[in-house]
């Protein structure tokens, strides 16, 4: 049984300058199977890349005829919805523990702290290679700070009459998606519950839309893609 300690920075971007926001500690138990080193066991509730939480059912073989059987899979159920995830337990996708109780009510505390999440440079590719990479590494200061910045950008563009993008809205989407879900897990809540919670520590949580201002938004929208 082999132990690791590792780390998890929450980079902030404020106009385009990093810093370091918090870090969070994990420590690994490798538990090593025919030569193979397990990091989970069943039970366990990881984040597995862009499937967001899922919970390792089982340990073992694929069980597929055209497998050979000589690698080991974790057996992932998402937590969000139906249907079972296969990935060898030395796989290159981004796993991980979700994090714990006190570090989601630690970043919750922090939220009215923390700065908006912006591309570096203008430009819808920039913007969309930015969301993508902070997406894929799935952590949750990152996505906090990406959600904060999104929704000021939104309510910016509406109060001064400019488009709302439709791939920032995407992005937003899964961001928040991945973010509440694994609030939810580490809470032991349901993930629409997650919200209303953060909103009892701060109730602006993220940038709204005036009500009025909210109704125009969709139109706005659907002129993007015309």
């Amino acid at each position: 049984m082999l132990t690791f300690f590792d780390s998890m920075w929450y980079n902030t971007t404020e106009g385009g300058t990093h810093g370091r926001y918090a870090v969070c500690f994990f420590v690994s138990v490798c538990c090593v199977r025919k030569g193979v080193c397990v990091m989970f066991a069943v039970g366990d509730l990881v984040v597995y890349g862009g499937e967001g939480v899922c919970r390792v059912e089982s340990i073992g073989p694929s069980g597929l005829r055209y497998d050979g059987g000589d690698k080991t899979y974790y057996h992932l159920a998402p937590l969000y919805r139906s249907g079972t995830v296969m990935t060898p337990v030395d796989t290159a996708v981004m796993m991980r523990p979700i994090i714990s109780r006190d570090r989601a009510m630690e970043l919750i505390a922090a939220l009215p702290q923390l700065p908006p999440q912006r591309p570096a440079e203008r430009g819808m590719r920039f913007a969309k290679d930015f969301y993508h990479q902070l997406v894929l590494r799935c952590d949750c200061g990152e996505l906090a700070a990406m959600i904060h910045g999104i929704c000021h950008k939104r309510a910016w563009a509406v109060r001064h009459g400019k488009k709302v993008s439709q791939m920032d809205e995407r992005y937003l989407k899964r961001a928040e998606e991945q973010l509440y879900g694994e609030l939810a897990a580490a809470l032991d809540m349901p993930r629409d519950q997650v919200l209303p919670f953060i909103r009892q520590t701060w109730e602006k949580w993220p940038e709204q839309l005036p009500k009025q201002e909210q109704e125009s938004a969709p139109a706005q929208e659907a002129a993007e893609t015309e």
